[in-house]
């Protein structure tokens, strides 16, 4: 794709141009979801269409009164359909559906056995529920509609978008769960942490994940020669499964572990996650973070894993035998161990053996990705030098890249800003639907970690909205992070 045609939402559903700006994130779903039908008897579910609307602003959300109506909906739009259980149950999704039609089926069900079965067992007991393409556990507590009904939505978009659409490297958190329980307690997390730079797939059973990850549903068909261009394995950059889910149709053995040991296998530098707390899980503890489903803290525990080991957070460089041997929290301090590894000494062969290291790995191009710098990630994937060499790259494109964004401002109607004061300003005077698009977008998130403010970046990145009230909401953070700062003797 042009890097000068990035791809966003139009008004009619259609793919189309967002102003290029230097600070784009790279777009990884190129179509997004213009409408969202909600049809449902339940009022929570219903009411849950101003969260989403709130959300996602650049979805237009309807409620429809009957489903005779459903069809009058979204004509030629990419749209999200959102069914509670007696929504689905009496809608016409064979008519609903069309070849031509961007169309994504929700559920998001309250049936306590919905919640906890495989799909065999939901769709012989419940066979509306095999009209939906996702399904998602809501309740009268913990999972209130409100909170789940935006994750879901975006699942939804990142599924049409995986299935048809974008052709660039994609980033995708895969998990591989039989319960909507879990994975309804864990996208609004995610999607929280992640924004717009990576995309997430649901998988519910083994061969679903084999044939996502290789193009086969069996591992004895992986051609060892190919596997790398079948299937979307080289996008994935997390695996979170569960230990026991279907195989064949049966969950009689933990399944989790040899879909691990396939994945470290051909793919090695994908870090793991096992969701169980079943003791078999153990086995993994040396290939994988084992994280027991609903102990107190295991969110914030998983929360902590994806920063530190997908790119998201900091940029961890690992020594040898896998520990941290080094943290960066910006490319500024990058620079700073790379000029200690330029040194003819010692202790300057030590670290250019580290980087060396983290370089075939990808860690570098994979957090630069993550942080905006989308060209260095591209100059930098797969990176085969060595020494000296190694170093001395590294320091020319990173003294570019670094040289680029003092020079290069962000523009927000009209105006051009380099520091976090000239930000809080154009938040206080511009129209607020100048301000819109870049928060859609996480425009302002990826200026933020290009200008060394992951912190802020990370603050912004969940704030989603329109009006005054997006307004305020930047700025009050900015407030706050500027007044933090100034505490720390860091330039503004």
């Amino acid at each position: 794709m042009n890097p000068k045609s990035r791809r966003g939402p139009s008004a009619d559903g259609e793919p189309a141009s967002i102003p290029a700006s230097a600070y784009d994130p790279r777009i990884i779903n190129p179509v997004r979801f213009s409408r969202a039908v909600l049809f449902a008897a339940d009022e929570e579910v219903r009411a849950a269409g101003r969260e989403l609307a709130e959300r996602m602003p650049w979805t237009q959300v309807d409620v429809a009164a009957d489903p005779l109506s459903l069809d009058r909906f979204a004509p030629g739009q990419a749209a999200a359909f959102v069914f509670d259980d007696t929504g689905l149950i009496v809608a016409d999704t064979d008519r609903l559906r069309r070849p031509e039609a961007d169309r994504i089926f929700l559920l998001l069900s309250t049936n306590d056995i919905i919640h906890r079965s495989p799909p065999s067992i939901m769709r012989s007991r419940y066979p509306y529920t095999a009209k939906a393409d996702l399904i998602f556990a809501v309740d009268r507590d913990e999972f209130v509609p409100r909170k789940i009904i935006a994750p879901a939505v975006r699942c939804a978009e990142d599924l049409l978008n995986i299935r048809k659409y974008s052709k660039e490297r994609r980033f995708i958190f895969l998990i591989v769960d039989d319960e909507p329980l879990w994975f309804s307690q864990f996208l609004p997390v995610l999607y929280d942490i992640i924004g717009q730079r990576a995309d997430v797939m649901i998988a519910r059973t083994y061969e679903e994940a084999l044939l996502f990850l290789f193009g086969v549903n069996h591992e004895s068909l992986i051609d060892r020669a190919r596997f790398l261009s079948q299937g979307h394995g080289d996008d994935v950059i997390a695996l979170i499964a569960d230990l026991y889910f279907p195989k064949g149709g049966e969950m009689n053995s933990p399944v989790g572990r040899d879909l691990i040991e396939i994945v470290k296998t051909y793919y090695p530098r994908i870090p793991a996650i096992v969701a169980s707390r079943a003791k078999e899980a153990q086995s993994l503890k040396d290939r994988a973070l084992i994280l027991p489903k609903g102990d107190p803290g295991s969110l914030e525990t998983l929360k902590d894993y994806i920063h530190d080991f997908t790119g998201m957070g900091d940029l961890m460089i690992r020594g040898p035998r896998g520990g941290e041997s080094r943290r960066f929290r910006d490319i500024f301090e990058l620079r700073e161990l790379l000029t200690e590894a330029a040194q003819v000494s010692e202790r300057g062969a030590a670290i250019r053996k580290i980087i060396e290291l983290n370089a075939e790995k990808d860690a570098f191009s994979t957090w630069l990705y993550m942080h905006g710098f989308r060209r260095l990630g591209d100059i930098l994937r797969p990176l085969r030098d060595r020494g000296f060499e190694l170093v001395g790259y590294l320091r020319t494109v990173i003294d570019e890249e670094l040289a680029r964004i003092r020079s290069t401002p962000l523009i927000i109607g009209g105006e051009r800003i380099f520091s976090l004061p000239d930000l809080l300003s154009a938040l206080r005077r511009v129209d607020p639907q100048a301000i819109q698009p870049l928060s859609d977008n996480d425009v302002f998130s990826t200026w933020l970690d290009c200008k060394a403010f992951p912190e802020l970046a990370e603050e912004f990145r969940p704030i989603h909205g329109s009006g005054e009230r997006l307004r305020e909401a930047l700025i009050g953070a900015v407030e706050k992070w500027i007044d933090l700062y100034r505490k720390q003797g860091k330039p503004v």
